[in-house]
């Protein structure tokens, strides 16, 4: 096998496995998770329809730190308490319907988690990898800032 021909092999193997990874992407949330919405648009009705803060966490399936969060801090035991008590949305950064969004809360790296009072109202923001126990504190601190 020539060089040129192992490279156009090699080339469209890890486009397909960039577009599978990518096709799971949504769906594979760890047990343990938080009910995630997956739409910018409806995360924010959630919030206004219960009355809860909303929890946007920008995120690509590429990124070391957004997968660490994933699969360690939010279905954690210390984080499990603050499911019930927000709106979750998880948002695909390389999801172009989500560019309003990212540009609106100034997303330029992710992962970006970004805090809402009920009514849409920038409370703030975590931007990069967290550890469970801080990312609670962060989450009750936030509670008290919505009022909630």
């Amino acid at each position: 096998m020539n060089r040129k021909t192992f490279f156009t092999i090699a080339a469209v193997l890890l486009a397909g496995a960039a577009f599978l990874i990518t096709k799971s992407y949504a769906a594979d949330f760890p047990k343990g998770s938080p009910q995630f919405a997956t739409n910018y648009a409806a995360a924010l009705k959630a919030g206004q329809d219960t009355g809860k803060p909303v929890v946007l966490i920008f995120s690509a399936v590429w990124c070391p730190p957004c997968q660490a969060n994933k699969h360690n801090v939010y279905p954690s035991d210390a984080v499990k308490p603050f499911h019930d008590k927000f709106v979750w949305a998880y948002l695909d950064a390389d999801d172009q319907s989500n560019a309003p969004a990212m540009q609106k809360y100034g997303v330029t790296g992710i992962p970006h988690i970004q805090f809402l009072d009920k009514a849409g109202k920038p409370l703030g923001s975590v931007v990069g990898g967290t550890m469970p126990e801080e990312f609670a504190k962060t989450l009750g601190a936030t509670l008290k800032k919505a009022g909630a």
